[in-house]
């Protein structure tokens, strides 16, 4: 143990080290290594005669039924061995356990003194009494008083999802009534009503590894998981005496105030790290003059390795840089760059032509663009446009064909099959040739163009064609070029990824959100020369690598630290 609290550090180091940790505590616990072994306490074999002569009174007295004998526990059944005084015992040998009263829900009102207490009411060690709460009149709290918590009563979670294993959720009942409130249990939830003090016994249905026997007994479907009285009856758990029992809760209780105390610390440490990095971050994309820019750049150098320890700063470092990109603070201007303002002729020069040659409709003219459109002031010679000025906005079919099988069909993409910024075709429709053809009428693609989301929840997800491949398109927006000699694709996306970063929260609709292809022809951009778009691509894929390699230390440093802890825990 002592090696356990020396380690305290590590296990604030480590992500999931506090977490690691508190099982770890709970599991020295259950084997008696947490607190040393009294001789002169009475064992638990003499604890266990004490709960049998208490369940025989009552149920002379009527108060409880006879309950079915369980099974003697089978030394193949026994995990680990007990220091002396211990017993290994079944649940329903110390306790009874009463399962809840299908409560009709026309039955329930909105107020009384009598709460039924459901799934969603309870956490682990947590009663939710302001969740959905539902009340029972008087007369139906009477019939069914039997289902009325007691104080010291354990209430347990029986059914949940069965790979989220979000069920087994403990809680004790400190009081009943509580706030004035007596509680009741509805079905699905269990009540273990100990005969002796249950707040051990509380801690150890918390144990991972004497949870995993029960678990793996679960009935159900192959997403819901249900436990039943009779599982929760024979499942086994190490008793120690009683004083002891009560030793090893004063040392939990102290253990947990502890992990409570480096989680506060965790937490400030990070959210300082984090609040910190925003301001500095701030400073840097509002400074008005070069001096501020640097003073800004250079607080941020010099606490670097501190400030980029948390994966929360490096997403907001990618999304800076995006920003600083899109408003030509990343690398510096040349004067002899050709302007903007030449780049958006040449580009109207080859709509014209374009649309000459009917191979585009002409759109209609867009609105000028108002001071309150933009954002910050442009850096020398470049311009503000709309996106549709200088790219083709078109979108996708929103028509769902049927799917085909066979050589003489095609790929059918949608948003959905974008994974960090590819398209994954492993995972895509296909649809006929007839279909096919019928919506590459309206939007081929090309090498090059930009696919880009425009409904759902992921709006803004895009994906640049880097490779030769004839598929359609449904409910997606498709940025094409007039000509792809005259802007760099890649900046555009890289504009395009920083729009992103707020359109959800602008997107129309409810359940299913989306921006119109008018929203996205109308869009802002600040076009910077042909010449700088390069030179504003190189550096952010630079940056971008630096932040790659900066989340791959994060990690590394991360497995670190818990495979520290793993061998750490192993010794105790």
């Amino acid at each position: 143990m002592k090696l356990l609290e020396k380690h305290f550090d590590l296990a604030f180091a480590a992500p999931d080290g506090i977490q690691r940790l508190r099982e770890l505590i709970l599991t020295l616990a259950m084997q008696g290594k947490l607190v040393p072994q009294d001789p002169k306490d009475q064992p638990a074999s003499e604890l266990l005669k004490a709960i049998e002569a208490e369940k025989q009174r009552l149920v002379k007295e009527g108060k409880i039924k006879q309950p079915k004998p369980l099974p003697e526990i089978k030394p193949d059944e026994v995990p680990y061995e007990l220091p002396q005084g211990w017993v290994w015992v079944r649940l329903g040998n110390i306790s009874q356990i009463i399962g809840g009263f299908a409560y009709k829900s026309g039955c329930f009102q909105t107020e009384s003194t009598k709460q039924v207490l459901r799934l969603g009411n309870i956490r682990p060690d947590a009663i939710r009494l302001n969740e959905n709460p539902v009340f029972i009149d008087d007369a139906l709290g009477e019939a069914t008083s039997e289902f009325c918590l007691l104080k010291n009563d354990i209430l347990i979670t029986m059914t949940g999802t069965r790979s989220k294993r979000d069920y087994l959720y403990t809680v004790r009942v400190e009081e009943n009534p509580m706030n004035g409130v007596l509680l009741y249990i509805n079905q699905r939830v269990g009540a273990i009503r100990l005969f002796f003090d249950s707040r051990y016994v509380n801690l150890a249905l918390k144990v991972e590894t004497l949870k995993d026997v029960i678990f793996s007994s679960a009935t159900g479907s192959a997403n819901q998981a249900n436990i039943g009285i009779s599982n929760l009856r024979e499942w086994m758990m190490p008793l120690p005496p009683l004083a002891e029992q009560r030793r090893i809760v004063a040392k939990i209780d102290q253990l947990m105030a502890r992990c409570d105390e480096l989680e506060k610390l965790r937490g400030d440490r990070n959210q300082k790290r984090i609040t910190i990095h925003t301001a500095a971050l701030d400073r840097l994309l509002t400074a008005k003059e070069s001096s501020d820019f640097s003073t800004a750049w250079r607080f941020i150098t010099q606490h670097f390795g501190e400030l980029y320890s948390v994966k929360e700063n490096v997403a907001e470092l990618r999304k800076a840089i995006l920003q600083l990109a899109v408003m030509g603070k990343l690398v510096p201007q040349d004067p002899t760059d050709e302007p903007a303002s030449e780049l958006l002729k040449a580009i109207e020069v080859e709509k014209e032509r374009l649309i000459k040659e009917e191979k585009i409709k002409r759109q209609k003219a867009l609105p000028e663009i108002i001071d309150e459109e933009k954002d910050f002031i442009l850096p020398s010679r470049w311009e503000w446009a709309r996106l549709q000025n200088v790219l083709d906005v078109r979108d996708g079919t929103h028509y769902s064909p049927m799917d085909a099988t066979g050589s003489d069909t095609y790929p059918f993409v949608t948003s959905k099959n974008f994974v960090n910024g590819k398209i994954d075709f492993s995972t895509v429709r296909r649809i006929s040739a007839k279909d096919h053809f019928e919506f590459t009428k309206r939007s081929k693609v090309d090498k090059l163009d930009i696919l880009f989301s425009m409904i759902g929840g992921n709006i803004g997800n895009q994906v640049i064609v880097e490779d030769e491949c004839d598929f359609s398109i449904k409910n997606v927006a498709l940025f094409k070029y007039y000509n792809k000699q005259l802007t760099n694709p890649y900046f555009i996306k890289i504009y395009l990824e920083h729009l992103a970063n707020g359109l959800q929260a602008k997107a129309a609709g409810g359940a299913q959100p989306f921006v119109s292809l008018a929203f996205l022809r109308n869009l802002v951009i600040a076009l910077p020369p042909k010449e700088e778009q390069s030179r504003l691509v190189a550096k952010t894929n630079s940056l971008m690598a630096l932040c790659d390699r900066l989340e791959q230390q994060i990690d590394a440093a991360t497995s670190k630290r818990t495979e520290l802890l793993k061998a750490l825990m192993a010794q105790v």
